[in-house]
């Protein structure tokens, strides 16, 4: 591996995972999935996911339905709503930068961070989903405009986060003296997530977020991907950590975790699917180099809509503690999860893989060079 991932070898992974706020759980099949979208459903499992063992929720966000998902719960609303049901859970927002603006999510975050003690935090999306801007009627801009947009949407948000009268002038906003009265209390400002894998997502991600999400992945496409955009923070001389999409399927046999996949695979629903597959070559296809989220994805990857399969966390608990240790050593800070039966299998992963992740993670530190020379 190479030296730009070396300051994060000894922090420990973290855990990420998505908040059911939208219907249609996180395959589009019609297998059996035990999870709920309501809130009483999410408050039980956010408790459990805060006993397993996970750093952060990810509330996505959607304005119109697709691909299974006719149903969404506003993101902001439902996150802070968690945030007052748990004691340390990091939830994350997401706010598509087309809808909302800068001033108003700033404000926002901003009183949610000093109501949940500096647990809420943001994560941007650029959008890929064009029907959703056209039923609004919010102008649709190609795919790299979208990022522009996007890397001014945090100038300002961390501007009005961290000075006391914020000025700014750009292609898509103007500000002039905003005083943002209290500011946050997590410093500098609250974690600034993005999403995306595109070649103008990884610059955004390089020069202004603190986190990068990426759809999954094999290890060595994962690896690249780290290893580009933590380059790329180094030389704005900032430090960026990367997360993963993982669909994880942990069983007791990998016979039994291989059988689950494959019901999902012959459960798919293949009209979902298909216009899935149509609606995101607004995304990577779109892009001028064929690089991004889905430019390559095949109809067995879109059963999970985030490239969660390919990522290949599915086997026993060792395997796949096995497999995020080793995300882990290729670049890969957080692994953002997705379960069939969410409440049951945050649970199991809390008892059975979480345990095995840290005593692997204690035994590799053990071993390092690092360790030997410090002991």
């Amino acid at each position: 591996m190479t030296d730009v991932l070396s300051p994060y070898h000894n922090e420990p992974v973290r855990f990420a995972y998505w908040v059911s706020n939208l219907s249609g759980g996180q395959v589009v099949s019609k297998v059996d999935q035990r999870t709920g979208w309501d809130f009483d459903y999410n408050v039980k499992l956010a408790r459990a996911a805060e006993a397993a063992g996970f750093d952060f929720a990810l509330s996505a966000t959607r304005f119109v339905g697709g691909y299974r998902a006719d149903g969404q719960h506003e993101a902001s609303t439902f996150a802070m709503s968690l945030l007052n049901a748990t004691e340390r859970l990091n939830v994350i927002v997401a706010v598509m930068t087309g809808f909302w603006h800068p001033a108003v999510v700033a404000k926002l975050g901003a009183t949610g961070d000093h109501i949940s003690k500096g647990r809420w935090h943001l994560n941007i999306v650029s959008g890929w989903f064009k029907h959703e801007f056209d039923v609004l009627g919010v102008p649709w801009l190609d795919h790299d405009d979208r990022y522009r947009r996007s890397s001014e949407f945090i100038k300002v948000l961390k501007g009005i986060w961290t000075e006391d009268e914020f000025t700014f002038h750009g292609d898509f906003y103007n500000i002039n003296g905003y005083h943002l009265n209290p500011k946050p209390t997590f410093k500098p400002h609250p974690l600034i997530f993005q999403g995306g894998s595109s070649t103008a997502a990884r610059r955004m991600a390089a020069e202004h977020s603190d986190w990068y999400f990426t759809n999954g992945g094999t290890i060595d496409e994962l690896h690249a991907q780290a290893v580009q955009v933590k380059q790329g923070a180094a030389g704005f001389g900032r430090k960026l950590r990367v997360g993963a999409n993982a669909f994880i399927i942990a069983r007791d046999t990998e016979a039994e975790a291989r059988e689950v996949h494959a019901e999902i695979l012959a459960n798919a629903d293949p009209a979902a699917v298909a216009g899935f597959a149509e609606a995101v070559k607004q995304a990577g296809q779109s892009t001028p180099d064929g690089v991004g989220n889905w430019a390559k994805s095949t109809a067995a990857d879109l059963v999970q809509p985030n490239d969660g399969f390919k990522t290949n966390l599915i086997g026993t608990p060792e395997q796949v503690a096995r497999r995020i240790v080793a995300l882990k050593r290729a670049g890969i800070d957080l692994v953002l999860a997705g379960f069939l039966h969410f409440q049951d299998e945050v649970e199991y992963f809390g008892r059975r893989v979480y345990p095995l992740v840290r005593e692997l993670e204690a035994e590799a530190a053990r071993r390092s060079p690092e360790a030997v020379l410090a002991g």
